[in-house]
């Protein structure tokens, strides 16, 4: 499907650098290696082993690793670029991608630039400006509204970044009461993540859905629509699913997506657009639209458009940068895709990111990276492998899944038992939640909005995807039998039973969070005895048992689970089924008593800075109360207050760098009497 017409003007473009990393870098070299054009990567002391650099032809380092030192350097990445040899820049997503100094940067060193015209890129790049533009064209859009001027009948707002996306800088108002404080934050996070700390706000529907277009243009004066998609499962204001073509368009209708589509091409069209961009729209059951902003590059989300036309949109935008023309016949959309962000994360702990070591990251049934899947089949791109470790300084995406099938039924039930079938080990993931929003009935109607995550929590919907932990736990204690009696191979084997005389119960203790599951078990003449058999069965019996496999007979129904025991300061266990997965930890039948925290601790979640200390010596709290702010993964996580008390000490300052685990600050659940008191008592 990527037929361009020649043109007189165009230049052969030889060698690729991508300023980015992870998985779109290895998305762009994909393409690249397929047309024959030499890749450079650019990697910060963080990435020095990511697979992304590995696969470049040519690698060049940029000192640091925050993204302010390195990614979004805009001169150490044009110099990176001419050291080189490369010809032209492909920007990829994020960092830099829509920044317009920097186009303009790298069309000054004589370099191509693969993306659309600064002054495109600069006139949407502003939220504010874009949609002025759009208003101007024709485009409905929702009104802006002055913070200062936010009434109580307006509520709730929307908070946003005027610059970037990724959902970083926008926060829902609710009350008048936060508007303040909810855009002096998003404009804080909007500048960390952007370099733009300018924020807007604006009437914020509750039940809205995301809507997008892909438009793709070229120099010569061809706008496509290649279909629309919808991005409607969301949380904190970034996707998660994303699907083409819209369950919502197509239950309201061709003239629904008629409307959509050359409102695409008309906002493309209004700033004389070249090359791949996004056109977003929050759309309602009714088939209104309002026009939310325009991405001036290539979308997370791009994988599924890719599958209903069987286009290489990468490959459209290094022949639309060559100067060549686009046939003026639009893709024809056939199937439907599925695409899934497998994030670093855990959504029962307020989707709170998530740092470690991949062991294992395996999705069976991938029939291509990279590429476009056949009719049928899973595609995986991902930006880590078994071994990369995962810090602090960049998005938690580990990887997208994506399924492609004839019907939209197909789509989600396949891309479902690709995940559900995942080994995933070493990191906790949002796979449950994935597997649990794919087979949601709202979902699979059709009719989930982007209020989906707030009306189902992920403890209700993942309470049933996941492995139960008390199931999980025996399997555990019993390939952990397994693994003892490997080393005294003189004892046998755990299915045959230790030995004639009956032995003692073997107890394990395992955590999964700060739940603890104690399983006592031994196996004799009679089979498998257990203290407390599992609460989800109601009969286990074992058929066999080795330190990678345990097959059960459950209510005479036969499984099979496979662990994995992970290397580490802990001891922990992954188990996988079918039924699902769990990771536990086995803990130590003693524990040191120094290396517990002190009563009343906050601990940081996961490494960090410190930006924020709410709280001092002294003060009483609620529980609840925001006692600091942390900084990870260019997101803002505030520490809050577990119980109510008086603030015993504060172990953290602004600007600190914090390991996970570290004790911020204490609470005392003791009242202390106000200076007045105190001074009294003296």
């Amino acid at each position: 499907m990527n037929q361009l017409s020649p043109h007189s003007s165009t230049t052969a473009i030889r060698s690729v650098l991508v300023a980015n990393r992870g998985e779109i870098a290895r998305r762009v070299f994909a393409t690249c290696r397929t047309r024959g054009i030499a890749t450079v990567a650019v990697f910060s002391d963080a990435d020095v082993d990511s697979p992304h650099v590995h696969e470049a032809d040519a690698a060049v380092h940029l000192p640091g690793s925050s993204p302010t030192d390195t990614y979004l350097r805009a001169d150490l990445v044009v110099e990176a670029a001419l050291r080189a040899g490369a010809d032209a820049v492909h920007p990829g997503y994020g960092f830099l991608s829509e920044n317009a100094d920097f186009a303009e940067q790298v069309i000054a060193a004589g370099l191509t630039w693969i993306g659309p015209d600064p002054l495109a890129i600069r006139v949407m790049g502003s939220k504010v400006e874009s949609k002025q533009r759009m208003a101007d064209a024709g485009v409905p859009v929702l009104e802006r509204i002055a913070p200062e001027a936010v009434t109580q009948e307006q509520l709730p707002v929307l908070v946003k970044a005027s610059s970037g996306g990724g959902g970083r800088g926008m926060r829902v108002v609710r009350s008048l009461a936060e508007v303040d404080e909810a855009v002096a934050s998003a404009s804080r996070e909007a500048a960390s993540a952007f370099g733009d700390p300018t924020v807007f706000v604006e009437r914020y529907l509750e039940a809205g859905h995301h809507v997008e277009v892909q438009v793709m243009a070229d120099a010569h004066g061809t706008v496509w629509a290649l279909g629309e998609r919808e991005c409607s499962l969301q949380r904190r204001h970034q996707k998660v699913i994303e699907e083409a073509p819209s369950p919502l368009v197509d239950h309201v209708g061709a003239g629904m997506r008629e409307r959509l589509l050359s409102a695409g091409r008309d906002a493309a069209a209004a700033v004389g657009y070249r090359g791949a961009g996004t056109v977003e729209f929050l759309a309602l059951p009714d088939g209104s639209l309002f026009f939310l902003e325009m991405n001036t590059r290539l979308q997370v989300e791009h994988p599924v458009t890719e599958s209903v036309t069987g286009t290489d949109l990468v490959a459209l935008q290094i022949d639309v940068a060559e100067g060549r023309s686009l046939p003026s016949q639009e893709p024809v959309t056939r199937g439907w895709s599925i695409e899934a962000r497998l994030y670093a994360e855990d959504p029962a702990d307020d989707w709170r990111p998530q740092t470690g070591s991949i062991v294992t990251l395996d999705v069976p049934g991938v029939v291509t990276r990279f590429e476009v899947a056949p009719e049928h089949g899973i595609r995986l791109d991902s930006g880590v492998e078994a071994g990369s470790v995962v810090g602090t300084h960049y998005d938690a995406m580990l990887a997208k899944v994506v399924s492609h099938a004839p019907t939209r039924e197909e789509a989600a039930r396949e891309l479902a038992a690709a995940l559900r079938h995942s080994k995933i080990h070493g990191i906790t993931t949002n796979r449950d939640l994935l597997v649990a929003s794919l087979v949601d009935p709202e979902f699979l109607a059709g009719t989930a909005d982007t209020g989906f995550y707030d009306r189902h929590g992920p403890q209700e919907l993942t309470q049933d995807a996941a492995l139960s932990p008390d199931l999980a736990a025996l399997v555990a204690a019993l390939s952990d039998g397994a693994r003892q009696v490997a080393r005294r191979p003189a004892l046998g084997s755990v299915g045959s039973g230790y030995r004639n005389v009956p032995s003692s119960f073997q107890r394990r203790t395992f955590a999964y969070g700060e739940h603890k599951v104690l399983v006592g078990h031994r196996v004799g003449r009679g089979g498998l005895e257990l203290e407390s058999p599992p609460s989800s069965v109601d009969r286990v019996a074992l058929v066999e048992a080795t330190p990678e496999d345990v097959v059960l007979d459950l209510d005479g129904v036969r499984r099979r689970f496979a662990v994995a025991w992970l290397p580490g300061d802990e001891e922990l266990v992954v188990v996988d089924s079918p039924l699902g997965s769990r990771t536990l930890r086995l803990l130590p039948r003693y524990v040191d008593p120094a290396a517990r925290a002190p009563a009343g601790a906050l601990v940081a979640p996961m490494p960090g800075t410190i930006i924020a200390v709410h709280v001092a010596e002294g003060d009483l709290v609620e529980a609840g109360a925001a006692m600091l702010t942390l900084e990870a993964m260019k997101m803002e996580h505030t520490i809050t207050a577990p119980a109510p008390g008086t603030v015993a000490h504060v172990a953290a300052v602004v600007g600190q760098q914090v390991d996970q685990g570290a004790t911020l600050a204490v609470v005392s659940d003791e009242t202390t009497p106000d200076n007045d008191e105190r001074d009294a008592a003296r």
